[in-house]
């Protein structure tokens, strides 16, 4: 292996990526019910909406454990068809950068709400319309319990520098320094 010292004039380098680990999706969706006969109206969200936007949050987990926060919402709101969000992952911690890993292979694409039911009703199918919800938080999950709540897109995330790369960019900085860019 050949090996280069390179000696740069330049103080700082710096690598950037843009919108690493953001993405969309329908948290919920009105109308369709969940594995436990729940149905979310819309407007059920909205009391809730309003008063985290005062106070921060929901929290953003990996399958509804509070102990691995990995990210944040940016962005929560109902439109027509449900609860739609956008979130940015943490991808500086471990799980942060597992999640986004698993996202743009397409191994995990859904999302599940951690909520209390303040108002309900009784529905046909024998399970709860929830028409007054607190959110709690919402997670990255394999399963939803509803089936249409998924991510809908995930922003591209830059390649990760490698050792070789590195060099590489290090060695035409260098060169670029000197004026003698190859």
């Amino acid at each position: 292996m050949k090996r280069e010292t390179i000696t740069l004039a330049a103080t700082e380098v710096r690598f950037a990526a843009d919108d690493t680990g953001t993405f969309t999706g329908y948290a919920s969706v009105f109308g369709e019910p969940d594995s436990y006969g729940d149905t979310v109206k819309r407007g059920a969200f909205t009391r809730s909406i309003r008063e985290r936007k005062a106070t921060g949050g929901p929290a953003m987990f990996w399958n509804h454990d509070s102990n691995q926060p990995i990210g944040v919402w940016l962005e929560i709101v109902e439109d027509e068809r449900g609860l739609k969000v956008s979130g940015k992952l943490v991808v500086e911690t471990a799980k942060g950068a597992e999640a986004l890993a698993l996202l743009k292979a397409g191994a995990v694409n859904g999302l599940s709400i951690g909520f209390r039911a303040r108002k309900a009703e009784r529905g046909p199918n024998g399970g709860r319309v929830l028409t007054d919800i607190e959110l709690v938080e919402i997670s990255l999950v394999s399963l939803p319990a509803a089936s249409k709540a998924r991510i809908t897109s995930v922003k591209g995330a830059a390649e990760q520098v490698g050792v070789a790369a590195f060099i590489e960019a290090a060695r035409r900085a260098a060169l670029s320094i000197k004026g003698t860019v190859k």
